[in-house]
């Protein structure tokens, strides 16, 4: 989790989520952080951790869809010497690591029910049993718990305890999406242009253009902070002209003429081909249809040539975006009288 960060933003719905996680840290009770991806919820855990009376204690992080299900049990209880394959010496889990202090579990709806069972447990009773042991350990833990899921929808599907939720529930902070926070883009876009800024070492802040800070304010942001802060330092770093105000920016960085393309779909060998059935294919041009062969041949040959112009004329991979040899493929262009470009 990143250290000294700060909170940016002066939108109402914003500060609303703020002070309610001041006023929940003062207690010794979980809390559920809900949120899109981007919206700052490792940055509230840190906020509900660092204003506790537990500020002094560790705060464990672990997110839980970055480990195999096999191995989440064992990272959280902890596991005995010999408990499994592999399990060469004792090892404390993340519960007793945090033992007087907070355990954030980012994407806890990733948990598996057999996880959320002893979970459910350690919220209950304050014990930890690892994994291969017969006695348990009694911890001292506050739990935050984040996630981007709907966690009463996914507890009527029966892909979360209802039980868990109730304990875990006590304050739920829902954090509102960039695009919900009126006036916190021109904001933070100012604020990370201009560490960006610092960082690059130019000698003042130059600022947006008005039509670019207008681009901005109407863009989306499905990725929320995290997206807003590429785009404006992208846009930094790529800005020659530090005395002007930057004017250009660039939403995807993936956008370009020479990107790949998704493959076509597999073709059957040349003379194999079956006709395929559209249901855009109107009545009528079937109806025009006199020689069935040539309208295969045709069809195929405006196949291979389009296959041909997507991958600028390699044969082979022209060959394997078709699902053909490059044999065949040679022979399909000879049979309908293609040039190799």
């Amino acid at each position: 989790m990143e250290k000294n960060t700060q909170f940016v933003g002066q939108s109402l719905v914003f500060l609303d989520a703020v002070e309610q996680a001041g006023r929940a840290a003062e207690l010794n009770r979980p809390v559920l952080v809900i949120g899109e991806r981007g919206t700052g919820k490792e940055l509230i855990a840190e906020r509900l951790h660092h204003l506790s009376p537990r500020w002094g204690e560790p705060l464990i992080v672990m997110n839980c869809a970055a480990l195999p299900e096999t191995l989440i049990e064992a990272e959280l209880f902890g596991h005995e010497q010999g408990a499994f394959t592999g399990a060469n010496r004792a090892r404390p889990g993340r519960f007793e690591e945090a033992d007087g202090g907070t355990l954030f579990l980012d994407e806890l709806g990733t948990l598996s029910m057999a996880a959320q069972e002893r979970l459910l447990r350690v919220v209950e009773y304050g014990e930890v049993t690892r994994i291969g042991a017969s006695r348990p350990v009694r911890v001292d833990v506050r739990i935050v718990a984040a996630t981007n899921d709907d966690l009463p929808a996914a507890a009527e599907a029966g892909r979360f305890r209802p039980d868990l939720l109730d304990r875990l529930s006590f304050e739920v902070i829902t954090l509102p999406p960039l695009r919900a926070r009126e006036g916190d883009v021109t904001v933070l876009a100012d604020h990370f242009g201009r560490r960006m800024a610092a960082e690059l070492d130019w000698p003042q802040w130059p600022g947006f253009a008005a039509a670019t800070m207008a681009e901005l304010e109407g863009y989306a942001w499905p990725g929320n902070i995290r997206e807003l802060r590429n785009v404006v330092e992208r846009a930094v770093y790529r800005w020659d002209e530090r005395n002007r105000p930057i004017s250009r920016i660039t939403f995807d960085p993936f956008a370009s003429p020479w990107k790949p393309r998704p493959l076509m779909p597999t073709a059957a060998p040349c003379g194999d081909a079956p006709v395929a059935s559209s249901p855009a294919a109107s009545a009528a041009a079937v109806d025009d249809i006199a020689d069935l062969r040539s309208a295969v041949d045709a069809h195929e040959a405006a196949i291979i040539r389009a296959a041909l112009d997507r991958y600028r004329y390699n044969q082979r991979a022209t060959a394997k975006g078709l699902g053909l040899t490059y044999d065949q493929l040679r022979h399909c262009m000879k049979k309908h009288g293609l040039s190799a470009g």
